[in-house]
Formats: C-alpha cells, structure tokens, sequence
C-alpha cells in the first residue's frame, strides 16, 4: 500500500503484472501508480473517511513478500545526522492485507488476509534491520480495525502482535489506531507485548468507557489521541485534560497526541493574516495542534491552571434565520421527483443516440489558465479581463468536443480551480484560506474551505457559464454542481451542529442553483457526489444515519427541478458497491461511476442489484498518462453491455480531465467516441 505521511513505506511486495516488466524498483512504483502502456495502473480509492487516495495492493497466492528498509531506515538516519529523533512510520500487516485485493487470476475464495503469517515474517526482518539501523521506536498503524471486524479478524490481530513483540532484536513497538473505536479490537491488543497502544479519542470516544471498563492496564503506554487530527477546529483543552486525567488513572504511562496524522490538516494558521479574527481565534492548524498537545501533556503533569482559554462562542451573525425557516417548511414532497419510468423519455428529448457519450465535467488546466489566476491575485489581471479568458477556453472546449463527436457536452469549469473550495468561495457560511493546502494523492493538493456559519446561497454560482457554453451549440451542455455530501466531506465542517443540518442548508442553496440553471434552458444537471461512499462511517450501527441524511440532502438538491431535465451524478475512487442501494436511492437519472482501474468491478455489483437506472461505468482512466486504445474502450464497453442494458448505459471517462494534458485527452476520447460508435452498430 502506498500513501504519503503516515503510515509510510514498509515490506517490500513483489510479484503480479508489474513484476515482469523489468522496470527499477522506482519505477516500477511510477509504473504501479500511473500506469504504462503494457499495464494499466494500480486501483486508486479513498483511505478511509479521508480525501487522501492510497493504492490497492494487488495480493496473490504467489506474491513474495520480502523486507526493504532501505527507505525508512535511511530516512531514520538522515534525521538522526540532524540530531532529530523519529520513528519510522508504517502501515501495520493486518490493515495492509485487509484493504489488498487479490491480483487476477487468483483461485476462487483466496483472499489476500490468508497471507498474514508470510507478510509477518517480512515484517519480522523488517524489525530486525531496523533495530540494527539504530531504531528505539517503530509505530505500526491499524486503523482497519475501527471499522466491524471479524472474531477471526481481531484473533489475527492479536497472534500478529504476540509474535512481532515477542521477538527479542526489534525496536519498541507503538501500535497506532484511528479514526474512530476499536470494540473487541481494543482488548485484543492490550493482551499482547506490544510496548504502546494509540487511541482516537475524538472519533473513538468509546475507546476510553471501554478502557475505564477494563481496569488497570500495567506496563503499557496509552497514546492518547485528544487533539482532533482530522479538523481545524481549536480544541476543547479543559474537557480534553478531563479525558486524559481518566486515562492516567488506568496506564502506567500515558502519551498525549492528535487523533491522526495531521496529514489531513494544512500546517500552519499564521499563514493566514486574511481570515476574519472572529474565526481565526477559533481555529487550530498543525502547527496549533502540536502546541496543544503539549499544553496538554503539560496539564496532566503540572495541572489545568497552565491551560489557555477556550476558544468563544459563534458569533450570533453567523446564523441565519431565514435559511433555518425554509428548512424547518420542508415537505417530504419537496424531496422526490416523478418516477424513473416516466422520466426516462428524457434521451428522447434530448435526442440522444443509444449509448450517449458525455465526459464527467473538467477539462484539462493548463499553464495559461493558472497563469491568468495568478496575474488576477497579483492585480495584473481585471476580472473582465480574466471572464474574456475564461470565455475563451470555454468556446475551445465546446468547439473540441463538437468536433470529436461527443454528445452531451460541458463547458470545462476554465474558471474553477478546484470543485469544492470554488463553491465555498461562493457561499455565504464558508472562509477560503490562502495557504491553507492539504495533500489529495502524489503531488494533487487541495485547500478545503471552512464552514464555520449557516450556509446560504446569495447569487448564481455557475448559469453564467453554463448558459455561455450552451449558446455555441446545439447539443445539450451538462450544468455542474458539486453535491452537499461531497461539499461538506471535502470542507472542514463547524462541529457545533449535526452534519446533516449543514448538509441540508448546502443543498437548499444548490436547489435555487439548479432551479436557475433550469430556467435558464439547460436541459442536463449533474451533481457530483464522489465522497458518498467516503463519509460512510466505518461501523455498521451509524451507516444507516449517515445514509438516509446524505441521500436525503441530494434529494433536496436535485428534486426541485421538472422530470424533463435530466439529473445526473458522478461518483468515483471508493468502494461504491457496499452502498448501491444509497446511489439507488439518490434517484439520479445517470450516474457515472469509476471503473476502469478497478477492471469494471462495480458491473457485477450493478447487475446482482438489478440497478435499473442510467448508467455510465467508467472506461479511460484519467489519473494515468496512458492513452487506452480504441480496442481496449471498445472491450470495456462490451463488458459492460452484457452487464446493463444498452437503452441506460453511459461512455464516458472515470472522471473530470483537469490534470490531463490536450494531447492526452483529444487522443483518448476520438478513441471513446469510435468505441461507443462501433458497439452501437454491432
């Protein structure tokens, strides 16, 4: 498995497709994360209710595992020329094999969690070598099991402690845990030699009732996770030392810490002297939330007095009350539309042709575009200026697509420099920070916007260019909106308030954004929601909660809108099959989903569902350099024919264009569209 930050790199795992290209280990790690011409890339999907991607590890009955502590113990030793301490930090075996796939090929019923005991013994050197690099602490993450596990599953975990802790030449063993509770889990690790245990406190509140229910915990250090690594909001420091000071009554040692990495959070609130002081006094970044923890390492040692203030309360500005009234007025009428059957007339109207090619919303960002927003924040550029640009690109894409054959068009989103903070930008109840990046996957970062008040929508956000783009053709142009759901898990969200409620005040404003985009005579609406399946909490008992808010609050987007206009939606980069009936119930007329690295997984998925709506599974992988050929889209779309009946099946790509280059993308989609012609005529 490959991520940035925490956990990072461990055993080394060889074999599968990329094995017989004979590439450097480099690049074969290029090879497994773009992709190359002979062998498509690697799986690429969330890491838990995170917007940070990871790939998955293709496992099978013949991989070999084998120890590489190259990096980790030459990173340790860099640090060390530098007089600073650390620990390497790597992803534990057992959440490693849980969230593997098993490569192609491998024998009906092998999982890859059947290879714990061999990737064990990897580890085991792995250990070793570490310790012979001079290592006292290796942190191993397993925050696979705050999520429902097995008996067998927590057995597993607990034999793979024994034995790792029971080796007499490792470093110290720090077993790190997050993202919410670990249930049985919890005592499944206490019982082995493992040196520490790391908590969420946060998101795994629980943890601590169960800890308290166990009694003394001797000989052991409990990492506990108090700070919230996960959002930027300043921490309660009294109600947090509270928490701690139980956990000092239970362990020998206790070790204060953020919940999580703080991967998840941009570094540092100085850097943003333009936030308003009401909410700046209000926020923590990473840099805050080190100074946390140690003030609260501090207040278990020396006592409360040391702590700072709490942060003050909201603002009563920050609440809106005509927003609250209209939620309070909802009907259940005013989130269904008419029945499916009866609005599946739309192709007819649309005059579209079987199998309809579209593309999922962006086009590619080129030099001259972040050039022109560049020009605009240094006050070279005028914002006319900038709209004639913007303009322009716009008519190239329009005019590209019309020449390839494609036939529902988009405008390209020139003007958007990212689908989430574009709309916080735009939205009364959200603050947009200047520097405030956090990593997505490779080298993609974003910077979430805050949402710190009720939300409203004080004008159109998008008609403008929807309705520009679609005065230069005669083909239909898809409005894009991004959804509630997605909008609040790409955002760090005020936590004053159920999640739902946000989400319901972000799709009242997108409702008013969709009713004028219909008024405005475009005829095709897409509301992207590709963090429906990421929100998902990881245990069973709070899915259902989360589904029926989330589904309802796309409901509320879309339904205002007349059955004649078609609304679609986009998803991508999760497991979406767990979920299916949640995208049912969504009631988008087309849903385009991601596909093609996963090989086309979710057909099977779709099929013992019986989905009966439009859908496009995706058939070019976008995150990768590769062109695919003509050939390998038109197999893909054959696969998925036999899957779904043509009169509801979509061509398009697996997702928005923006980090492609023209090139890339004007050879890729001549080969969709000629794909989606020849099996039309087959």
């Amino acid at each position: 498995m490959t991520r940035a930050g925490s956990p990072g790199p461990g055993p080394g795992v060889s074999g599968g497709r990329f094995r017989r290209l004979g590439l450097s280990e480099l690049d074969t790690y290029f090879a497994m994360a773009r992709g190359v011409d002979a062998e498509p890339a690697l799986e690429l999907t969330k890491w838990f209710a995170t917007n940070y991607h990871y790939l998955v590890p293709e496992i099978g009955p013949e991989t070999v595992f084998a120890a590489r502590p190259g990096k980790a113990a030459g990173e340790y030793a860099e640090a060390a020329a530098l007089g600073i301490a650390t620990r390497p930090v790597l992803v534990g075996p057992a959440t490693f094999l849980l969230l593997a796939k098993p490569a192609d090929g491998c024998p009906r019923g092998f999982r890859p969690f059947d290879r714990l005991d061999d990737l064990v013994t990897a580890y085991a050197g792995l250990l070793g070598a570490l310790a012979d690099a001079g290592v006292g602490w290796v942190q191993l993450d397993e925050p696979g099991y705050a999520a429902d596990r097995t008996v067998e599953e927590i057995d597993a975990l607990r034999a793979v402690y024994a034995r790792l802790a029971g080796l007499t030449h490792r470093p110290k063993i720090f077993v790190a845990t997050y993202f919410g509770e670990l249930g049985d889990a919890l005592p499944a690790l206490l019982g082995t030699p493992a040196e520490a245990v790391g908590l969420d406190l946060v998101a795994g509140s629980a943890n601590l009732q169960r800890l308290a229910a166990a009694g003394p915990i001797p000989g052991r250090t409990i990492v506990a996770g108090l700070v919230d690594g996960h959002n930027v909001w300043r921490t309660d420091l009294r109600a947090a030392a509270g928490r701690g000071a139980t956990l000092t009554g239970l362990a020998d040692h206790v070790a204060v810490s953020t919940s999580c990495s703080l991967l998840h959070v941009p570094v540092d609130l100085n850097a943003e002297p333009d936030l308003d002081p009401r909410l700046r006094q209000r926020l923590a970044f990473a840099r805050q939330k080190v100074d946390e923890v140690v003030a609260l390492g501090r207040a278990l040692r020396d006592g409360v007095a040391t702590l700072p203030e709490s942060a003050p309360p909201a603002p009563a500005a920050w609440r809106d009350d005509a927003v609250r009234a209209r939620l309070a007025a909802l009907q259940p009428g005013h989130l269904r539309r008419g029945p499916y059957p009866d609005r599946a007339a739309q192709q007819a109207l649309l005059n579209l042709p079987p199998l309809p090619t579209t593309t999922i919303g962006s086009f590619p960002q080129t030099g001259d575009l972040r050039k022109a927003r560049a020009e605009v924040r240094a006050g070279t550029l005028d914002q006319a200026g900038y709209a004639e640009r913007m303009r322009t690109e716009v008519a190239h894409v329009i005019a590209l697509q019309e020449r390839l054959g494609l036939d529902v068009l988009v405008h390209g989103e020139p003007e958007r420099h990212d689908m989430v903070q574009y709309f916080g930008e735009r939205l009364a109840g959200f603050a947009a920070t200047r520097s405030g990046w956090v990593q997505s996957y490779g080298s993609r970062c974003v910077r979430p916007p805050i949402i710190y008040g009720d939300v409203a929508r004080t004008a159109p956000i998008t008609v403008e260019w929807a309705t520009y783009a679609q005065s230069l053709t005669a083909k239909p142009v898809k409005g894009m909106l991004t959804g509630p759901v997605t909008i609040l898990a790409w955002s760090f969200v005020r936590t004053d308030q159920p999640l739902a409620d946000t989400a319901n005040q972000v799709a009242l404003a997108l409702r008013d954004e969709c009713r004028d985009l219909e008024a405005a005579g475009i005829r095709v609406i897409q509301v992207d929601e590709p963090a429906l399946r990421e929100t998902l909490p990881l245990r069973g008992e709070a899915q259902q909660a989360y589904l029926d808010w989330a589904v309802g609050s796309f409901r509320l987007a879309t339904s205002g809108v007349s059955d004649a206009t078609q609304v679609h939606t986009h998803l991508c980069y999760s497991e979406f099959g767990e979920v299916l009936p949640a995208i049912g119930a969504l009631d988008a007329d087309v849903t385009s989903i991601e596909a093609s690295r996963s090989r086309m997984e979710i057909l099977d998925d779709l099929r013992a569902a019986g989905y009966g709506r439009g859908v496009g599974p995706g058939i070019w992988d976008i995150h990768s350099p590769r062109v695919p050929s003509r050939a390998e889209m038109t197999e893909a779309l054959r696969h998925a024919v036999a899957a779904v009946p043509a009169e509801r099946l979509w061509v398009n790509p697996d997702c928005g264009l923006k980090t492609r280059g023209y090139a890339e993308v004007e050879a890729s989609l001549t080969h969709l569209v000629a794909a989606a012609r020849e099996v039309r005529g087959a």
